[in-house]
């Protein structure tokens, strides 16, 4: 084996490597990302193995302009769930199930008024930018600042999204859903 030849197994090993470790930092959230979309956990980790396998595959057209890696993960994901949401019988969305009732801090948010069979309905009547900040704040825990990097928006734009997306959900809470 030559020389220039080592060198580059040398070089494919350590990528090998770095690839490895930006998978183990950024799984996790964008796998939670996924899953509170879709709602399923088979769907979702199909999807973020398909975001890896995006990333590796464009991952040398990457241009961060000051924006993480992960933003550029959440397009993909978005994207990806996007075209699954199409697939999925042109729907909108797909049902979320009632593993999102684990995540109380958003109903906090809404002054309790919502139930999730309610929070999933008020989920679907948002924009797609609101559903982002609503993941990105209440089911990822990013500050605003964190969610304005990630999607390349203003904190300002950010409080405007959520403050929309909450409007929204206490709207529906007044509007008098009734459960059993």
């Amino acid at each position: 084996m030559s020389d220039d030849e080592t060198h580059l197994i040398e070089r494919a090993q350590q990528a090998r490597r770095r690839l490895a470790e930006l998978y183990d930092r950024n799984y996790e959230p964008v796998y939670r990302y996924c899953y509170y979309r879709v709602g399923d956990a088979a769907v979702a980790e199909d999807l973020v193995s398909e975001v890896f396998v995006r990333m590796v595959e464009k991952l040398d057209s990457f241009d961060p302009c000051g924006r993480p890696l992960l933003a550029w993960l959440y397009v993909i994901a978005r994207n990806l769930i996007t075209d699954t949401f199409r697939q999925n019988d042109g729907g909108t969305s797909l049902p979320l199930e009632n593993e999102w009732t684990a995540e109380d801090t958003l109903t906090h948010q809404v002054s309790g008024g919502l139930m999730a069979d309610d929070i999933v309905a008020a989920f679907a009547d948002l924009t797609e930018e609101q559903r982002q900040v609503i993941l990105l704040k209440f089911m990822q825990e990013y500050d605003n600042a964190e969610i304005a990097r990630i999607m390349s928006k203003s904190e300002g734009s950010v409080k405007s999204l959520q403050h929309r997306a909450l409007a929204a959900f206490a709207a529906q809470s007044e509007n008098g859903y009734e459960h059993e």
